[in-house]
């Protein structure tokens, strides 16, 4: 009893707030110069343990969570997560890119990139919510993918999921300012400072840092009441898109949708690339999972039913500004606003702009909740540091975990501009929704101990055929716009490898609960659609995107392979939280 005592006594004393090298490098691989030394003469070995090795959905929801110490508040509904869908989704992405989209690549032909883009996010959104209801986790598609794709793809996900959060962040902080300086009937960038720094990252933003510095101050307060604020931003922010459609199609003149398509197909794909960073906020629900008192009741209708409403809202708000103004007069920073302006209700951009304030506002807030807790999750598996895994014992919120990204969010919002924000983070978003529906189908077809190896080589010839004609067709698209004979080889390639699942490799789990329609059918496509949009992104998205991977390699070959082997084996301290120090202290 004395000793239990003490116990809880010595870790009253570290409490919350603490900060230590054994909070950060808690593994035996950083005890010491000499063990760093070791663990990387041992780099191959491990880095071979972490790419065969796989999590379980049982470690993901039990021994996992144990290392943020006290557990997160379930304290969701379905209709908070379908709010939270709409408050997530409806911002930066519809106010700001469909007008620098339309006049940059699509033309009024914007709205058939919506819907592709939409097609797409749809996909993505039943391999989602089955995965979410089955491991209702922080850890969202990293812990997904964990599971079923290994600890290597996860960390690469995992880092693609961080460089999102951050990226993500930063574009909406800076859109925002835009469109307050619209509300002040001033310039979209005179309330930046400018600077000779290069261009794209001349133009400083202070208002951004303190917009998210705000944000996520009240979401690190406490979940519910995030979720209240957002009911009533996001019920107002509907009002405004109600009146932006039907004043809209009231200053509709059909004469400007006349070229429709002025840059062609290669036009309408290239847009969509960039316009699905409007549909990606959808994965911040996902998160709230292990926060949601019934996720397998909550999960779906939340998820489906915003995402569904969110693209046909899309759709309307992309052909209403399309009729409303030529897309050559669009301007590309505040486009509503301005077309508005363009028809004589100068009184209305003042509307849009406060409506376009408040969307993103809520999707900073609602990104403020989510995006932490994907980290939260990740620092669980010490891919960084578990000290960011670290709950609130009051408030029931991962505060470190919100101050990191926020801290990141902000230095990238004071000095880049939209355009280089956006195309970096579709890359990230399409790379990761294309693992994720991957993983979907490894999950339907393959089980350690029950699936046999034939079948698993099976699973992996015809899954590698899949990605490989998807990655044809996204290649050939991007070289020869205007061609056709490379499809007829690649398309055929694509259904004999979606076919073969389906005829030769039995399915080895049925979901529980609910589960995606028309495998291997959804996934696949989900695959080749997301696979197809990347390769509509131009070079430099792809050169940014592989110095960023780059990065990210070496910061795994020398710190997460270890930290996360150390892990894997039990060779790290590990944490206990008060509550079971305080129960073992008080005895039977």
């Amino acid at each position: 009893m004395g000793s239990m005592g003490e116990s809880a006594d010595e870790f009253q004393t570290r409490g919350y707030w603490r900060c230590s090298k054994d909070d950060f490098f808690p593994e035996k691989s950083f005890e010491s110069w000499a063990s760093y030394k070791a663990a990387l003469g041992q780099t191959h070995h491990r880095f071979k343990d972490r790419l065969l090795g796989r999590s379980s959905d049982a470690s993901e929801l039990g021994e996992l969570r144990k290392q943020s110490e006290n557990d997160m508040k379930r304290c969701l509904n379905w209709w908070d997560l379908t709010w939270f869908g709409f408050g997530s989704v409806i911002g930066a992405g519809i106010f700001v890119l469909t007008g620098q989209e339309a006049h940059d690549h699509a033309g009024p032909a914007i709205i058939l990139s919506y819907v592709a883009s939409g097609i797409s996010a749809m996909l993505s959104v039943f391999c989602y919510t089955e995965f979410s209801v089955e491991i209702p986790v922080a850890g969202g598609s990293f812990a997904y993918l964990r599971v079923e794709l290994g600890d290597f793809a996860a960390f690469i996900a995992a880092a693609n999921l961080i460089l999102e959060s951050i990226v993500g962040s930063a574009a909406v902080a800076r859109a925002w300012t835009s469109y307050l300086a619209t509300l002040l009937n001033r310039p979209s960038n005179s309330l930046r400072i400018h600077t000779h720094l290069a261009k794209g990252f001349n133009l400083l933003d202070p208002i951004a840092v303190i917009v998210l510095a705000v944000t996520a101050t009240i979401a690190m307060i406490s979940t519910k009441r995030t979720s209240h604020f957002n009911w009533i931003a996001s019920a107002v922010h509907v009002v405004v898109i109600v009146f932006v459609i039907i004043g809209g199609f009231a200053h509709a003149n059909t004469s400007n949708l006349k070229p429709f398509l002025p840059h062609g197909a290669q036009g309408v794909f290239q847009a969509a690339a960039i316009v699905y960073f409007a549909y990606g906020g959808f994965d911040n629900i996902a998160t709230m999972a292990e926060e949601t008192r019934n996720p397998s009741r909550d999960i779906p209708l939340g998820l489906l039913g915003s995402m569904s409403i969110i693209t046909v809202i899309y759709c309307l708000m992309a052909l209403s500004l399309s009729m409303m103004q030529k897309y050559t007069d669009i301007d590309p920073n505040a486009a509503y606003s301005v077309a508005f302006k363009s028809v004589g209700w100068t009184w209305a951009q003042y509307i849009v702009a406060l409506g376009a304030l408040k969307g993103m506002t809520t999707v900073l807030l609602v990104g403020a909740l989510g995006q932490p807790r994907y980290t939260t999750h990740i620092a669980r598996s010490h891919i960084i540091p578990p000290f960011f895994a670290l709950v609130h014992p009051k408030t029931g919120t991962p505060i470190y975990a919100t101050i990191l990204i926020t801290f990141f969010a902000a230095c990238i919002a004071f000095f880049s501009s939209l355009d280089i924000l956006a195309t970096l983070l579709s890359v990230s978003t399409l790379f990761i929704f294309m693992m994720m529906a991957t993983a979907l189908l490894v999950r339907r077809y393959y089980t350690r101990g029950v699936t046999s190896r034939s079948h698993l080589l099976k699973l992996s010839s015809f899954l590698l055929l899949i990605i490989a004609s998807s990655m044809g067709t996204a290649a050939y698209w991007g070289l020869r716009p205007h061609g056709w004979i490379g499809y007829l080889i690649t398309v055929p390639l694509w259904m004999v490898g979606t076919l073969g699942i389906q005829l030769f490799v039995p399915q080895s789990r049925t979901p529980k609960v609910w589960g995606v329609p028309l495998v291997p059918w959804l996934p696949s496509l989900s695959i080749a659609t997301n696979l197809f949009l990347m390769g509509s992104l131009g070079a430099d998205a792809f050169i940014r995107f592989g110095i960023s991977t780059l990065v990210m390699l070496l910061y795994y070959v020398f710190f997460g392979v270890h930290a996360t082997y150390d892990m894997a084996h039990g060779q790290f301290e590990k944490p206990t939280s008060v509550e079971a120090v305080k129960k073992a202290a008080e005895g039977p």
